[in-house]
């Protein structure tokens, strides 16, 4: 993985589509027009709450893999963020530094109204702001074949993601490098579920007399046989629980004492800080893998540019490690580092 210090990125989401082609994703075709209607007249319903719930996007996840491609210099979201399904969304958004562009509906659906807004200022920021390497346009429609053309022509990089099975062809080949939003780290792909198996025949109407007989028969036997079972075991449960306290004394070996990896891995406090920093450094870790041409082992510092990037906050200092090599080695069932070469190599463990 090549780290491109200079590289400056602008990210587009057309919001709208990307949480319907997931929606369509999780729950099968066209599931999101069959509930349009209940989804923005009761969004509370149970049973639509559940089905929104199972196909929420991971914002995080797609602005991890922009921010490793350069510094985020901009990030925009179209869509009508009066809509309760969108509205969720705000906070994680506003959280990532996006800004959200309100798109008011003209007509019914909107049709193309992101579409035609986000093509006019992608097309005025590459002229405005002539730094700009990379643009990365998250959505799944033919429409923004133009778009992606066009941003070539002017010497950017395009990167595309879409959701599988709801992104034009034309689109994934009109930019440089397209990337499914399914295969993005931290993305669970939806399960197929498979179709409950079928109950087994109930027997006739004709055998119903003969089963009903037999047990009685047995419920009527049934008291007996307990009561002598009970007597034997009250017998026999003080001997045995003799032998076995006996036994388990004597073959009972003192615990072993933790090991230095046991240790290294629970020395490390469990607060929100040091999990949160533990999660981004597995996202890290996990694009550094997915962008290295196959390296296995990646460069310690450029898996902390990229951390720094994805979280300008991040620094190991504050929480209790003198550098970064340090703060790997106590991620150690995480991360594996090797400190034999000239500079220090990092990989996820157990790929």
């Amino acid at each position: 993985m090549t780290d491109n210090a200079d590289a400056r990125v602008a990210v587009y989401l057309d919001f709208d589509n990307i949480v319907i082609s997931w929606y369509d994703r999780v729950h099968g075709r066209n599931a999101y027009s069959k509930d349009r209607q209940r989804i923005s007249e009761n969004p509370d319903d149970p049973e639509i709450a559940e089905r929104l719930a199972q196909a929420v996007i991971g914002v995080g996840s797609i602005i991890d893999y922009a921010a490793s491609f350069g510094t985020l210099v901009l990030t925009r979201a179209y869509a009508d963020w009066s809509s309760p399904v969108n509205a969720d969304y705000r906070s994680q958004l506003v959280a990532r530094a996006i800004d959200l562009v309100q798109l008011f509906p003209a007509a019914a659906y909107a049709k193309n109204g992101a579409d035609i807004r986000l093509a006019v200022d992608a097309v005025e920021d590459m002229f405005r702001l002539p730094d700009l390497t990379h643009v990365v346009i998250v959505a799944g429609d033919s429409d923004y074949v133009p778009l992606a053309q066009r941003c070539k022509r002017l010497g950017r990089y395009v990167i595309g993601v879409g959701v599988a099975g709801s992104t034009a062809k034309s689109l994934a080949a009109a930019v440089d490098e397209f990337t499914s939003y399914d295969s993005l780290p931290g993305i669970r792909r939806p399960t197929v579920q498979k179709p409950a198996a079928a109950k087994p025949a109930a027997k006739k109407t004709a055998d119903k007399p003969a089963a009903a007989e037999a047990a009685k028969k047995t419920d009527a036997a049934a008291p007996a046989a307990a009561k002598a079972k009970t007597a034997d075991a009250a017998k026999k449960e003080p001997a045995k629980k003799t032998a076995a306290t006996g036994a388990a004394a004597k073959k009972a070996p003192a615990k072993a004492a933790p090991t230095k990896k046991e240790e290294a891995g629970s020395s490390i406090p469990k607060t929100p800080e040091q999990t949160e920093a533990t999660a981004l450094l597995e996202r890290a870790l996990g694009l550094g893998h997915e962008k290295s041409d196959g390296d296995d082992w990646l460069h310690s510092s450029t898996i902390k540019n990229l951390m720094k990037r994805m979280d300008p906050a991040f620094n190991e200092k504050p929480l209790g490690y003198k550098s970064f090599s340090d703060f790997l080695k106590s991620r150690d069932k995480l991360a594996e580092l090797n400190t034999d070469a000239q500079t220090h190599m990092v990989r996820l463990r157990n790929r």
